[in-house]
C-alpha cells in the first residue's frame, strides 16, 4: 500500500509542475519576448492577453513544492541545500515579474523601468528553472541522508544547457501564445517569431538529449539499451511528427493550432525527462519510495487534494473559458 501511495503522489506532484511549466511558461515566455514588442500599445495587447490569469498560476508551483515537502520529505531535505540558489534566484525573478506586472499600469514615467523589471525577472525566473532541471537531472553527492555537494555544484554546462533550452521553450510558448491571442502586425510578428523560435527549440531538444546519456550509465540504458528502447523510441518519433504539424499550422496560419502544439512538444519533453528519471527522486541515489513519508501522511494529504485539485482545475478552466479569443487592442482587463 505505501509503495502504491508513493507512486500516486509522485504523479500528483509531477502533475503540479507540468501544469504549472504549461500555465506560466507562456506567461515568462512574453516576459523573454518583451524587448522585441518596443511599441506601447503592443506591450499593452501583451500584458492584456494574461491579466486575467497569470496570478493563479503560481498555484501549481505551491502545490509542487509543498507536496514534494509533505510527500517526500528525504528528497526535499536533500534537493533544497543543493538547489538554494537557483531556486532563490527563481523566486526572486518571480516577484519582480509580478510586481512589475502590476506596477506598470500605475505609472507613465516610470512604464520603461517596470517594463525591464518585467523582462529581466521572467528571464531569471526562467533561467534558474532550467539550471535547476539540470542540476536535478545530472544528480546530486548523497551521503548517508544528506546533500553532500558543494555550493556550486548546481553550475556546470549541461545545468545552463537546460536553461538555455527553457528560455528558448517558454519564449515559443508565449509566441504561440500571442498567435492565438492577437491580431494584425502583432500577430503577423509574433509567426515570424515561432518559426525561428521553434527551429532554436528543435536545437535545444536535440542538444540536452544528445547531452543527457553521458550523465550517467543508466541514462544511455534506459533509451538505447533493449527491450527498454521500445518503449522510449515512442518519443522522438512523436516529437518528429508534432514538430512537422506545428511548422504546418505555422505555415497555414492556423492561430490556435501552433499553442496547442507547442505544448504537445513540452508534454513529450517532460515525458521524456520522467523515462530518464523514473522511478528516482532524486536521480541515482533516492527513489520515491526510499523518500516517501509515512503511509499515514500521504493518506491525510491524498484526501485534500482529492478534493482541491479538481475544484482548482474547474475555476481554472472556468477562467480561460471566460477570457477566451482575441485581445481587442481598444480594451482591455485593466
Amino acid at each position: 500500500m505505501e509503495y502504491d501511495l508513493a507512486t500516486i503522489w509522485a504523479f500528483i506532484i509531477a502533475f503540479a509542475v507540468f501544469v504549472y511549466v504549461v500555465m506560466d511558461g507562456f506567461d515568462l515566455g512574453l516576459g523573454i519576448l518583451f524587448p522585441l514588442f518596443p511599441a506601447k500599445r503592443d506591450r499593452d495587447v501583451i500584458m492584456n492577453s494574461v491579466a486575467p490569469v497569470w496570478d493563479g498560476n503560481e498555484t501549481w508551483l505551491v502545490l509542487g513544492g509543498g507536496g514534494l515537502f509533505a510527500a517526500f520529505p528525504l528528497a526535499y531535505a536533500v534537493l533544497m541545500p543543493a538547489l538554494y540558489t537557483p531556486i532563490i534566484a527563481m523566486l526572486l525573478g518571480l516577484v519582480f515579474r509580478g510586481v512589475a506586472f502590476e506596477f506598470r499600469w500605475r505609472t507613465l514615467r516610470e512604464r520603461n523601468r517596470w517594463d525591464i523589471a518585467f523582462f529581466g525577472g521572467s528571464l531569471i525566473a526562467t533561467l534558474a528553472q532550467g539550471v535547476a532541471l539540470g542540476a536535478l537531472l545530472q544528480g546530486v553527492q548523497v551521503e548517508g541522508r544528506a546533500y553532500a555537494g558543494g555550493w556550486w555544484d548546481w553550475l556546470t554546462p549541461f545545468s545552463v544547457l537546460t536553461g538555455v533550452a527553457l528560455v528558448v521553450g517558454y519564449a515559443l510558448l508565449g509566441a504561440t501564445w500571442l498567435v492565438m491571442k492577437t491580431t494584425g502586425e502583432l500577430r503577423d510578428e509574433a509567426y515570424r517569431l515561432s518559426r525561428w523560435l521553434l527551429i532554436a527549440m528543435l536545437i535545444a531538444i536535440v542538444a540536452v538529449s544528445a547531452a543527457t546519456p553521458f550523465l550517467s550509465y543508466d541514462y544511455s540504458q534506459r533509451w538505447f539499451a533493449w527491450p527498454h528502447v521500445l518503449a522510449t523510441a515512442p518519443v522522438p518519433i512523436a516529437v518528429a511528427g508534432v514538430t512537422f504539424l506545428l511548422l504546418r499550422a505555422l505555415t497555414q496560419r492556423r492561430d490556435y493550432q501552433p499553442f496547442l502544439l507547442t505544448l504537445c512538444l513540452f508534454a513529450l519533453s517532460y515525458a521524456g525527462l520522467g523515462i530518464s528519471m523514473w522511478p528516482y527522486v532524486v536521480p541515482r541515489s533516492i527513489s520515491i519510495w526510499q523518500a516517501a513519508a509515512p503511509e499515514s501522511s500521504q493518506l491525510f494529504m491524498l484526501v485534500g487534494v482529492a478534493i482541491l485539485v479538481p475544484i482548482i482545475l474547474i475555476y481554472t478552466a472556468w477562467a480561460y473559458w471566460v477570457f477566451r479569443g482575441k485581445v481587442d487592442p481598444e480594451s482591455g482587463y485593466h
